[in-house]
């Protein structure tokens, strides 16, 4: 009977031994094992082989949008099992990348942020390291500049000296952002500064308010950031440069345009990128969503560090408030297949926006927006773009050009169709608008303002 009794007092013991792991399991990821629970896309049917608009063929890759597991990235790395405090008042930048540097240095892993608020300045990832952000888990940058070291990086189509972002990533192949916590920018101490400094000088530039960006990604491949929200960045939110086959799915994009405007809190800037794929997210930022970069200046397409931005494809997301859903430019230099498709639209300042700078050769092609329903004020708008104007030593004024753009199966409401103007620093052609459904409060197009401009089923009331 003793010996019966030693026995269930034993298999008691493990049972509650295994609970209180458990138990503290549950604590230390804020209720949420990693991997149990992952970011999970709405299934998409695609034919069996799709096309880019010039013809070539788009890659499977593009049809394998399935959020990683975190759990199958390593070892876990929980912050506060690390010395990182849960303390929502204290930067503890130094310590989260400790947590980091180590997991690089035992040879990867998860930097798991549990359940809280977590203040930092700028974070470097290695290769090998991932972020995992828990459900209520919040990575919130500082609002001191000084947080944020001065370092070599691109901004507004410049390689130059300047602030890193909140989180970085350079040279890592297979890099991931994930899981369903927030990277909270804590912009409004600098937006209210912008705004305060353009009242003193309005000539300034968006780069001479000193503020961080929220993630920025160079020289990447096989990135992805999946499920987290990312919202109030100081300046863009999401800017992949010289990157390729990165990932961007089910994201919630947001700062606001009121009652503080967020200034140029671009939701995402693709610049000088391949093969980028953006899906079922949500975007609303007072900028554009989407913008294409690349380099500027009379130049430009002769600097090494420039480039363009190929095969890109844009679908089933839903855009809030933005200044355009899809935008050429103005810092780029060549796009060339580009899909915007399956997007759902509302209060959109523009469906598609083709800027067009002067002092900086364009070339804009094989574009195709199609199966997008909702409202914007401007269906599609084509201006020179002449802020902050600068031919420096040349004279003469390099040629643009826009061309074989495609927009069919819409079906949109909007204050103006056609807002496009003529220019001698650039020429449109090969337009095809078919299948359009078009409720407008200014109906009325200028086919002479670009040639070869094909109507096809178009129904503008």
């Amino acid at each position: 009977m003793k010996r019966v009794a030693i026995i269930c007092t034993l298999i008691l013991g493990c049972f509650a031994v295994g609970y209180l792991i458990g138990l503290g399991i549950s604590q230390l990821f804020g209720n949420e094992k990693v991997g149990k629970h992952p970011v999970v896309l709405t299934e998409s049917v695609y034919p069996e082989c799709e096309f880019f608009p010039d013809g070539t063929r788009i890659p499977e890759w593009f049809h394998q949008a399935r959020p990683v597991k975190a759990d199958t990235l390593g070892r876990l790395y929980n912050i506060c099992r690390y010395g990182v405090k849960k303390d929502s008042t204290l930067v503890q930048t130094a310590s989260i990348q400790a947590v980091i540097d180590r997991a690089a240095e035992q040879g990867g892993g998860v930097i798991v942020i549990p359940k809280g608020v977590y203040l930092t300045g700028s974070l470097f990832f290695k290769q090998g390291t991932h972020l995992y952000l828990c459900k209520g888990a919040t990575l919130k940058g500082s609002d001191d500049i000084s947080d944020f070291p001065v370092v070599n990086t691109r901004i507004e189509g410049q390689s130059l000296k300047y602030f890193a972002a909140l989180i970085n990533a350079d040279s890592l192949d297979g890099f991931t952002i994930t899981g369903h916590g927030t990277i909270n920018g804590n912009g409004l101490r600098y937006w209210k500064s912008f705004w305060l400094r353009r009242k003193v000088n309005p000539k300034c530039t968006n780069m001479d308010e000193m503020r961080p960006r929220l993630i920025y990604l160079s020289n990447c491949r096989n990135a992805e950031i999946s499920g987290v929200r990312l919202i109030n960045s100081p300046f863009w939110t999401t800017h992949l440069y010289k990157c390729e086959r990165v990932r961007l799915l089910g994201l919630h994009i947001y700062s606001p345009a009121a009652p503080v405007k967020a200034p140029s809190s671009d939701a995402v800037d693709i610049d000088a990128c391949r093969e980028i794929h953006i899906k079922q997210c949500y975007m609303s930022v007072n900028d554009d969503a989407v913008a294409l970069k690349g380099g500027k200046g009379p130049w430009a397409d002769r600097l090494p560090e420039n480039g363009g931005n190929y095969n890109i494809i844009i679908e089933e997301c839903n855009y809030g408030f933005c200044h355009s859903a899809l935008t050429c430019g103005s810092e780029s230099i060549h796009d060339r297949n580009i899909i915007l498709r399956r997007c759902t639209l509302d209060k959109c300042n523009r469906l598609l926006w083709l800027k067009m700078r002067p002092d900086t050769p364009q070339l804009y092609e094989y574009i195709t927006v199609e199966d997008i329903t909702g409202n914007a004020r401007n269906f599609l708008y084509i201006r020179p773009w002449t802020q902050f104007f600068d031919l420096k030593d040349r004279q003469d004024i390099p040629m643009s050009y826009s061309q074989h753009v495609t927009m069919r199966r819409i079906k949109l409401q909007c204050e103006d169709f056609f807002n496009v103007e003529q220019s001698e620093q650039y020429e449109l052609r090969h337009f095809r608008f078919e299948e359009l459904d078009i409720q407008a409060t200014h109906p009325e197009y200028d086919t002479d303002q670009i040639e070869n401009l094909q109507l096809l089923s178009v129904n503008i009331n």
